[in-house]
């Protein structure tokens, strides 16, 4: 197959749910964690989950780069565009996300914050050159797909010499979660968040491959198959998971062969490790803090740093009590168990980060089935 449209196929996805239904063993129940917003946004927008059968679950992990970030660092981000007048780019869903005081970027903008809605890094390093006389600092967040165009904007602005150009970098790292999760309590421990496999991110995966993922299936023992985007992607991966369930294995496939190699892209690896070194901790939103789960800048670059630049403290900062954002990013509840999802908590008023990217799985929920998963 080689165009979109042919993943999104009927007739195709008809033939594959029932090959799942056949090869599902009715005497067991399979639980698969999608790691990926961009999985659970492809589930529940073509309705993947209903052609699945019933002893088939999918949970939703981690993988939305804007739900993951904490409150904290929006809170630095804010701090920099009201207290030291700075001009902020980022992403446009980083928006929205709540912070504290019950402000967001947008809210801040709408303070007088300079705060300018970027499609790129490049898009700042050219706002840092066009305003000579202003600090533009690039608020940069997500995970290993979105760090080298980062490392690429900080070493243009060193070749071009700009002294008014930073990074706030919140930078995470996959395998990182996934550690996480399968350390956790839930999983590990108590056995209240049942898992027998994982869906793979496909974007990150072209970066890293697939090659770090086989330490998960070797010391967990559980299987892992990297998806495209798509629908049938999905639904063949689930297919490749249940079959690996079946017969006992725990390995890592690549579904995604189209763009993913077990090698990844060594060229933006490289660029990267250039750029970039690990933290020695680093907070989740609902993970808590991890060890060496996110990227800083390096010496080599610390003027383009923006926590070295400018004051920047970091403090943490709970989430709003009625929110189950963390417990949902972990896998512990499903968005319908919060009790403002829908009604007090919705895309146009988020009370918090899921229900912001369209990634998120509270939005998600919301924009294509919550009226079925409440009934």
């Amino acid at each position: 197959m080689k165009y979109i449209d042919e993943f999104r196929d009927g007739d195709v996805a008809q033939k594959l749910a029932a090959a799942i239904r056949a090869e599902a063993n009715p005497a067991r129940s399979y639980h698969f964690m999608e790691f990926c917003g961009g999985h659970t946004h492809a589930i529940s927008r073509y309705g993947v989950s209903d052609l699945l059968p019933a002893n088939v679950k999918m949970i939703h992990g981690p993988g939305c780069p804007v739900c993951v970030l904490p409150i904290g660092r929006v809170d630095q981000a804010i701090r920099l565009a009201l207290e030291q007048g700075v001009m902020l780019c980022t992403y446009g869903d980083c928006l929205r996300v709540p912070a504290s005081d019950a402000l967001s970027l947008m809210k801040a903008k709408a303070r007088g914050g300079d705060i300018r809605m970027v499609y790129s890094s490049a898009d700042a390093v050219t706002l840092a050159q066009k305003n000579p006389d202003k600090q533009v600092v690039f608020f940069a967040i997500g995970f290993e797909t979105t760090t080298p165009p980062t490392a690429v904007a900080i070493k243009q602005a060193a070749a071009l010499g700009l002294k008014n150009f930073s990074v706030l970098c919140c930078h995470v790292l996959t395998p990182s979660a996934i550690s996480s999760i399968l350390e956790s309590p839930e999983v590990r421990q108590w056995g209240t968040v049942p898992l027998d496999g994982f869906i793979g991110p496909a974007h990150v995966s072209t970066i890293i491959g697939s090659r770090p993922y086989e330490f998960f299936a070797e010391e967990y023992r559980k299987p892992v198959v990297i998806a495209g985007f798509e629908p049938l992607d999905v639904m063949q991966a689930i297919r490749m998971l249940i079959r690996q369930v079946n017969e006992g294995r725990a390995e890592v496939e690549n579904e995604f062969a189209r763009a993913v190699s077990r090698d990844g892209n060594l060229k933006a690896q490289q660029l990267v490790a250039e750029v970039f070194e690990m933290r020695k901790h680093f907070e989740w939103r609902g993970l808590n803090i991890l060890p060496y789960s996110a990227l800083r800048i390096r010496g080599q670059f610390a003027e383009f740093d923006a926590e070295k630049r400018f004051p920047l403290g970091y403090a943490s900062v709970p989430d709003h009590k009625a929110c189950e954002c963390g417990a949902i990013l972990r896998g512990v509840k499903r968005p319908q168990d919060c009790k403002i999802f829908g009604t007090v908590c919705t895309p146009e008023n988020p009370v918090g980060s899921c229900m912001v990217s369209s990634e998120g799985a509270c939005a998600a929920h919301y924009t294509y089935g919550r009226y079925k998963d409440v009934a």
